[in-house]
């Protein structure tokens, strides 16, 4: 008879099988949050390269319930798509609803945006950062898993200099313009003329 695991040896660290690959799916608990963060990684994270990695901000609606008012869906599934090409990256996937504020908060802005207030101005209005997110804990689950030293599939510039500042390499960084529609186009542009996120455009057409 195979004896009993005891529930607390047993790591929160798997296989998790994917349309893209099999890929290692571990759980990282931030104490001072109380949140649960996941790192996927597929193939060996150490390597003559910078590893390919996104670091992705939960979205319900986007990744969950295919909504056309952001990328974040299409963000998700090509990221997914370019490390399993590449044969190995890491996907950290961050639970920061909103742009860290929270779903609650988050459908309050969209109340706002459909009322004609652009999403930065939504935020703010309710009280929050235009964007809210830490990525210390990206940074921290990144080390935790190997690497050191990433080409960042991100159009945010923030991205880039919090992870610099918390120990990680940027190398690289590779833009991530996807699921452009009539629905989100107001969103980018707004995140690109106000927030400085690196989208031309001409990837707005």
């Amino acid at each position: 008879m195979t004896p009993l695991i005891e529930v607390d040896d047993v790591p929160a660290d798997a296989k998790l099988p994917t349309s893209h690959g099999e890929f290692r799916i571990r759980v990282f608990h931030d104490e001072e949050s109380g949140l649960d963060h996941v790192a996927l990684t597929l193939g060996e994270m150490s390597g003559p390269d910078p590893v390919l990695v996104r670091i992705h901000s939960e979205c319900l609606t986007g990744d969950a319930l295919g909504s056309l008012r952001c990328d974040c869906g299409p963000q998700l599934d090509s990221a997914l798509d370019a490390i399993s090409k590449q044969g190995w990256g890491c996907l950290i996937y961050l639970r920061q609803e909103g742009r860290g504020i929270g779903l609650h908060a988050k459908i309050q802005a969209y109340n706002l945006q459909d009322q004609g207030v652009d999403t930065l101005d939504a935020n703010v209005m309710l009280g929050h950062p235009a964007d809210a997110r830490d990525y210390r804990i990206a940074a921290d689950m990144l080390l935790a898993v190997g690497i050191t030293d990433v080409n960042l599939l991100t159009n945010n510039p923030d991205k880039v200099e919090q992870l610099r500042n918390h120990g990680i390499a940027v190398s690289d960084r590779n833009s991530l313009v996807v699921g452009v529609g009539d629905e989100n186009r107001g969103y980018l542009s707004t995140k690109a003329e106000r927030m400085g996120h690196q989208i031309e455009d001409s990837d707005l057409e």
